[in-house]
């Protein structure tokens, strides 16, 4: 088996971002989320960001285009977990699922 990656599919960061964005989907169709649609629609849009960005990165080609798309991507985490933290706030997660 070879060590080297061939497509964005096999990147381990990648297969955790699309894990991520279906709970972040599945999450978002429960409870108070169903009628907060602004910010459904902003947490959704940064975990697809995340993923997306990865995978527009790896098919560039280049290392350097990889790294830039990779912080993009990270940015998109950080704007993802400050949602996440108004969602808690306003109670529309739990503790529990905010942690996970």
């Amino acid at each position: 088996m070879s060590d080297k990656v061939e497509k964005f599919e096999d990147l381990i960061a990648w297969q955790k971002a699309r894990k991520l964005t279906g709970r972040i989907y599945k999450t978002t169709n429960e409870g108070n989320f169903v009628r907060d649609f602004s910010l459904k629609d902003q947490i959704r849009r940064a975990a697809v960001s995340t993923m997306s960005n990865i995978a527009e990165g790896f098919e560039r080609g280049s290392a350097a285009d990889f790294h830039r798309f990779l912080v993009m991507a990270k940015e998109s985490c950080a704007e993802l977990r400050n949602q996440l933290y108004i969602a808690l706030d306003v109670a529309y997660i739990t503790p529990d699922t905010f942690r996970r």
